[in-house]
């Protein structure tokens, strides 16, 4: 039987080292602190982010939740950038995605300080990590690392195949594994004879964004499954097609009329060695780990 990678528990454990930084950084009289921007009113980035902002209380981090209104232009955002990177009670800047359309977010990315792009997103900070320099990198892609390491799958010498090429998951995920010695593969929607490499992977890394795409027929027998997608599933059909006989879903979507699935397909987790599941794998390492970028920002800006 498959075994399961907990990113709860894995999330928990980086939580409670990241609270215990920030006590000893307190003992030197240095409290990391986030600012978190939310533009607009859209419920689900509204949930998003004060979960971070409570996860910030939490372990004694500073949080700034800054929200302008959703007719906000790009000028006045640059403005508010400007502004975080000038104060010192800020060592991390985080910017909800997606942003309103008659904002330019390539600019606002750009515009946030290398040292406080606890994000990963800036190109300083994506150039820093293909070089193997000390970064910022990616939370959800870090996330990836930690779980492998902190449930002992081998990385160096392994197939690492990552199926999706955005700036924000697969390439830092392949950068990622590369310093970690894993041989890697990125495949995309233009892949040819996707399968073939798919089933070739030790380590796969779902992250297309589309539902339950990575089949059996494409999973090595024994490989681990690393599922980054995150998919709402409202349909009976498409419910059916990925949960059909499992009676705690089942009790959920009747009460709820929507569930999530993966970028991988459930039925393949019957031929993994081990495998994140959809909700409680990376998704809680995300949070976890921009915590982590956080007080490493503080750090790095004080040369500590």
């Amino acid at each position: 039987m498959a075994r399961i990678l907990d990113g709860v528990a894995i999330a928990k454990a980086i939580r409670e080292e990241v609270a215990e930084e920030v006590r000893e950084l307190s003992g030197r009289g240095v409290r990391p602190g986030l600012a978190a921007v939310l533009v607009g009113n859209v419920p689900a980035s509204e949930i998003y982010v004060r979960s971070k902002v409570q996860t910030c209380g939490e372990l004694g981090i500073f949080s700034d939740l800054i929200t302008p209104q959703a007719d906000v232009t790009t000028e006045s955002m640059l403005e508010l950038v400007d502004l975080l990177n000038r104060r010192e009670d800020i060592d991390g800047i985080l910017i909800q995605l997606p942003l309103p359309a008659q904002v330019d977010t390539k600019r606002l990315l750009d515009a946030v300080a290398p040292e406080k792009d606890v994000d990963g997103f800036h190109p300083v900070n994506a150039g820093r990590l293909q070089a193997g320099r000390p970064a910022l990198a990616p939370c959800t892609p870090a996330g990836v690392i930690q779980i492998l390491k902190r449930s002992q799958i081998p990385i160096a010498g392994q197939h690492a195949v990552i199926v999706g090429r955005s700036d924000i998951v697969g390439k830092p995920a392949a950068m990622l594994l590369l310093h970690e010695n894993a041989t890697v593969t990125i495949c995309h929607s233009k892949t040819r004879e996707l399968p073939e490499i798919t089933r070739q992977a030790d380590i796969l890394v779902a992250a297309i964004g589309r539902a339950g795409f990575i089949t059996p027929e494409m999973v090595k027998p024994g490989a681990t499954l690393i599922d980054v997608g995150i998919n709402r599933i409202t349909e009976r059909a498409d419910f059916d097609r990925f949960f059909k006989g499992d009676l705690k879903r089942e009790e959920s979507f009747a009460k709820r009329g929507t569930t999530i699935v993966g970028d991988i397909h459930p039925a393949a987790f019957k031929t993994a060695g081990a495998y994140t599941p959809v909700p409680g794998g990376v998704g809680p390492l995300t949070i976890a780990m921009l915590m982590a970028n956080t007080v490493r920002a503080a750090k790095m800006r004080r040369g500590l």
